[in-house]
């Protein structure tokens, strides 16, 4: 089974969107980055996904599990 996917990326008209792994669609655009990173999250966490947070450049700043993860993270944020 492959793991669920939540991501919050830059969209080109400069707002930022929520979108599932894999999907070239936005589940929803938001216009500020606060604000799609609080909406992914919750869809994340109801879904035990992987949520990962891109930066401006597309690269992965920031990520978070909430699935069900059999090698946790040792350090705490």
């Amino acid at each position: 089974m492959a793991k669920k996917t939540q991501h919050v990326v830059r969209t080109t008209k400069g707002g930022w969107a929520v979108k599932k792994g894999g999907s070239s669609k936005a589940t929803k655009v938001y216009k500020t980055q606060e604000e799609a990173i609080g909406r992914g999250r919750e869809i994340a966490k109801s879904q035990k996904a992987e949520f990962y947070i891109h930066g401006k450049d597309g690269k992965i700043r920031n990520k978070d599990s909430y699935g069900n993860d059999p090698h946790p993270p040792k350090d705490k944020k």
